[in-house]
């Protein structure tokens, strides 16, 4: 009798589709459609992004305009530097990238939590 009631328990939490962590592989990008094992194709419909998957990148472009008085006149200076436009932090998800997913309770949704790299 315990085993049954124990498979039971196991069937009626498995029957709510509990969270689960996984694996995909980004098929593609616009619009984002990530694939599960092969079979389960997921698109934007189903996932949810997080901030570590998507681009981020820093302007660097400075300038600023200040008054130069001498004795003889005043001029107005604008100085910029001389350093690339953005910095890119985070890349984003491109098409092979591998990917953690965790399925959300009831198994409607997937959230995208970061990127998996190889050492």
């Amino acid at each position: 009798m315990y085993k049954q009631l124990q498979k039971m328990a196991l069937e009626t939490m498995k029957a709510s589709k509990p969270s689960e962590g996984m694996l995909g592989q980004v098929t593609a990008v616009s619009p984002l459609e990530i694939t599960v094992d092969q079979r389960l194709v997921l698109d934007e419909e189903f996932l949810l992004i997080t901030e570590r998957v998507t681009r981020y990148e820093v302007s660097l472009t400075h300038s600023h305009v200040y008054k130069d008085e001498t004795p003889t006149e005043t001029a107005t200076k604008t100085t910029q530097t001389a350093l690339p436009d953005v910095l890119v932090i985070r890349e984003g998800l491109k098409v092979g990238d591998a990917v953690l997913l965790l399925r959300m309770q009831g198994g409607q949704q997937f959230a995208v939590l970061d990127k998996l790299v190889t050492a």
